[in-house]
């Protein structure tokens, strides 16, 4: 999609679907009053359309202009994130109807940078579909340009967090016998470019780093795991920080296997993987002052006579001992050396991001990450970089008695606690493979993948909160 910027979108402009924003309790805007006049009142009135967030007025054009549809949506009281929105429900009008060229007008919301941003990756998000599958006659056509009023360079900048959220979204929507461990390092691998390096490990070095929660993750499956290690390097960054995710290409809970309807969507483990590779892929882009290492940890979790089994201890890269008890746990053990690893590379902050429990779906839902850290300073910034980027996000307790419900009768510590407070333990076990670096754990969950559209986001993923990593990063420089 293309994006043009213009000073006055005025109703005459040629395009397939022009939307006009309406703030709750306005009147209709002048130039369609003098447009349509006796025609568009009555019909607006009796559908009592109010401008209010969320909601959308299809208006009958009538040839009196050169757009075909012509969508009025509702802007609520104007925020940030109901611009997000409305956008985003044009996204999906555009969509359905197959609109090529779109026109957005914010109308009273106004064309600030931070309206204009909103809007261009709300759109974006709602004209979304992951369709490659299908027959090419039962695909609608996206979006090839969207015409919006503000500056090139805001525009051009939300693009581009807009591409960059797209692609983990396809990403992630991908079926697993298309995406395992060593086809998602290929996909990293081709991000390689100026300032951006991509190492992967293979089984043999994983053994050599001492990788042993990855290593027994994946030794069932027919499809060995990797680390990979993307490096952006800047010149003269300004902070070092590092993103790691975690990459379950398909989980399907090992020995302690999962239900047929539990491994509907497991192809979607690897969300916090992609959320990373995506972040990494924008930053570049981007050309970000920050040194970002990105860093993820992939592997399939199959059963079979080579699965790690209930029971097994397991020596960690720093020399913890893990005693296993649930082999459908397994993401926070290849965080765990994800995190060993992140650990050594001279960061100053480091946030993870996983699909890890389903606590914290029960917790928060579906709109909701659910973030732990014992660092105030650095769950504000995380909490207002999600607030600028409209991520649902909520801070959840990370205390002493969480790490104590994970104390073991023959390791240093098991990896898992009691099903209360599961989402909280989780990150508790993870907290012991940090070292010498400020961190947060992001789970994601609830909204890394949808089981039914919500909002304007369809079924499937999301690419949440891949805006607030990127957010964060740039007020870390």
């Amino acid at each position: 999609m293309r994006c043009e910027v213009c000073t006055d979108l005025s109703p005459d402009l040629d395009c397939d679907l022009l939307a006009i924003g309406v703030l709750e309790g306005d009147s209709l805007p002048d130039p369609l009053l003098a447009l349509f006049g006796p025609h568009l009142e009555p019909s607006y009135a009796a559908e009592s359309f109010t401008g209010r967030a969320e909601t959308t007025f299809e208006v009958h054009t009538l040839g009196r202009i050169p757009a075909r549809r012509l969508v009025l949506v509702g802007l609520g009281k104007g925020s940030d994130d109901e611009v997000r929105g409305a956008a985003g429900r044009v996204g999906l009008t555009a969509r359905k109807a197959g609109a090529a060229r779109v026109g957005l007008d914010l109308g009273a919301a106004g064309n600030a940078p931070e309206s204009v941003a909103a809007a261009v990756e709300g759109f974006a998000c709602g004209n979304y579909r992951f369709d490659g599958y299908k027959d090419t006659a039962k695909r609608k056509r996206a979006c090839d340009l969207l015409v919006i009023e503000g500056e090139s360079d805001v525009a051009e900048r939300a693009l581009v967090v807009a591409e960059a959220q797209a692609w983990v979204r396809d990403l992630v929507n991908e079926p697993a016998d298309v995406l395992h461990p060593e086809s998602l390092a290929e996909r990293a691998a081709a991000l390689a470019g100026p300032h951006l390096s991509v190492d992967v490990w293979d089984e043999v070095r994983l053994a050599a780093e001492g990788m042993a929660g990855t290593l027994a993750v994946g030794r069932a499956s027919a499809h060995p795991p990797r680390l990979i290690h993307l490096h952006y390097a800047p010149e003269s960054p300004r902070r070092r920080v590092a993103l790691v995710g975690k990459g379950l290409t398909f989980d399907a809970g090992g020995l302690c296997l999962k239900t047929a309807e539990g491994m509907d969507t497991m192809r979607c483990d690897m969300a916090g993987a992609a959320t990373v590779l995506g972040a990494l892929k924008a930053a570049s882009t981007l050309n970000l002052p920050v040194e970002i290492h990105g860093i993820v940890g992939a592997a399939e979790n199959m059963p079979g006579a080579e699965a790690y089994k209930p029971g097994d201890i397991l020596r960690m890269r720093n020399g913890r001992t893990v005693e296993v008890h649930n082999t459908d746990a397994e993401g926070r053990l290849v965080l765990a050396d994800c995190l060993c690893f992140a650990s050594t590379l001279g960061v100053e902050s480091c946030l993870d991001l996983a699909t890890l429990t389903g606590a914290c779906v029960v917790a928060l839902g579906f709109r909701y990450t659910g973030l732990f850290t014992e660092d105030d300073d650095l769950a504000a910034e995380i909490e207002s970089a999600a607030a600028v980027a409209g991520d649902g996000l909520w801070r959840l307790p990370l205390a002493e008695h969480f790490r104590k419900l994970l104390d073991a009768e023959w390791a240093d510590l098991s990896h898992t606690g009691p099903r209360w407070g599961g989402a909280s333990s989780a990150a508790a076990f993870l907290s012991a493979f940090v070292d010498g670096m400020r961190w947060a754990h992001l789970d994601i969950a609830g909204p890394a993948f949808l089981e039914k559209a919500d909002r304007y986001y369809v079924k499937g993923a999301t690419g949440a909160p891949m805006r607030t990593l990127l957010r964060w990063i740039e007020a870390s420089g």
